[in-house]
């Protein structure tokens, strides 16, 4: 009697582009798959449109009644054998879903940090026992995982599996934004930096860091994402060596076209899973600069495709900054050079592949 073969359920929310594509590649690669997901998400009729969703869910919480019986609703109606889970909400949800159900479950992380053995939420996510992998998006992450330890307890190396989430060069083939409300000289040469106003993410270094950039360095910086509102910033800019160097452009739509127009990238944060943005940066064939935070060694390798420098370190950020702005040559090198390790090494075919070969080794666990 033949074994069937997987038929997947993704539960997530609203999915990126990457995290569709990786779904989609996954049906047309002939997977049986099926998605219960938030409508509201911007590529969301791109999944529909391919006639795989199966439920419509926004979950309130990780103990959101409705949408658990949505996801069981699923499980029973499509013969799921395979549950992937893209966030916590979707797994303590869909964990509690397949109660009493022959189904093999993974779970996405994409960060750093925040599971504990002493914290009991892990206990309904992450460190749940009925959880058979979790894909975390580099070995950063995974590191982390295998590093977790409370008396006897900590995770088989098995059970932690990395998958990096793939990208196409043809999603970045938008021209680079326009930047003359900027203001910017002629001779400048543009770091973009876009992130989140939160804490670990950097900005206080990263001003620093202008502080130490000699006078006669082209060096500006355009900061990109809604930090406005951060007083202590605006602050420090304000003080700053070179204030009238650095520019805010706010919370951007086109933010990735925002850093193909500038010079370079630099992402200065204390930890980091695997930064799109950077990923998005290398695509436009832009130089990076990234601390050695998470998982931004595994996509940039100093001297190579930009520089990576250490975590707080102003004085080795200015350093790179110099360093690629008197070099254009060089710079514009580093870049093509970053183009071309992500249509290497960060495809996302070989995400479908890999992800495929997983579920194939959950499916036989659960028969064995």
């Amino acid at each position: 009697m033949t074994t069937p073969g997987p038929r997947i359920l993704i539960v997530t929310d609203k999915c990126d582009l990457s995290e569709t594509q990786w779904i989609l590649g996954l049906h047309t690669a002939g997977a049986r798959v099926v998605v219960a997901c938030n409508p509201d998400g911007r590529f969301f009729s791109d999944l529909e449109a391919a006639g795989i969703v199966r439920a419509h869910i926004a979950l309130q919480g990780r103990f959101d009644k409705v949408g658990t019986r949505q996801v069981r609703q699923v499980i029973d109606d499509e013969k799921i054998n395979v549950m992937h889970c893209f966030n916590p909400r979707a797994l303590a949800c869909g964990l509690r879903a397949a109660k009493g159900r022959k189904v093999a479950i993974a779970a996405y992380r994409g960060v750093i940090g925040n599971v504990s053995y002493l914290n009991p939420e892990s206990w309904i996510t992450f460190l749940h026992p009925r959880l058979n992998r979790i894909v975390c998006v580099s070995d950063a992450v995974r590191r982390y995982f295998l590093g977790l330890r409370f008396l006897w307890m900590h995770l088989p190396e098995r059970k932690v599996v990395r998958i990096y989430k793939g990208h196409k060069l043809e999603w970045y083939d938008r021209p680079p934004a326009d930047l003359s409300e900027f203001d910017f000289p002629e001779s400048a040469f543009v770091f973009c930096c876009t992130g989140r106003d939160r804490p670990g993410k950097g900005f206080g270094t990263l001003i620093d860091a202008m502080d130490l950039v000699p006078g006669d360095s082209p060096v500006y910086l355009l900061l990109v994402g809604k930090l406005d509102e951060n007083a202590e910033l605006a602050e420090m800019i304000r003080a700053s060596r070179h204030a009238d160097r650095i520019r805010l452009a706010g919370f951007r739509t086109d933010a990735p076209q925002v850093a193909a127009a500038c010079d370079a990238m630099v992402l200065p944060s204390e930890s980091e899973g695997l930064p799109r943005v950077i990923i998005e940066a290398m695509a436009y064939e832009r130089p990076v600069v990234v601390t050695e935070a998470g998982g931004m060694p595994e996509l940039v390798r100093d001297g190579v495709e930009g520089y990576v420098v250490p975590v707080r370190d102003a004085s080795a950020l200015a350093d790179a900054f110099v360093k690629l702005a008197s070099d254009r040559e060089a710079a514009a090198m580093m870049g093509r050079r970053g183009r071309q390790r992500i249509a290497r090494d960060f495809t996302n075919e070989t995400t479908v592949q890999e992800s495929l070969a997983l579920y194939r080794d959950m499916l036989n666990e659960l028969n064995a």
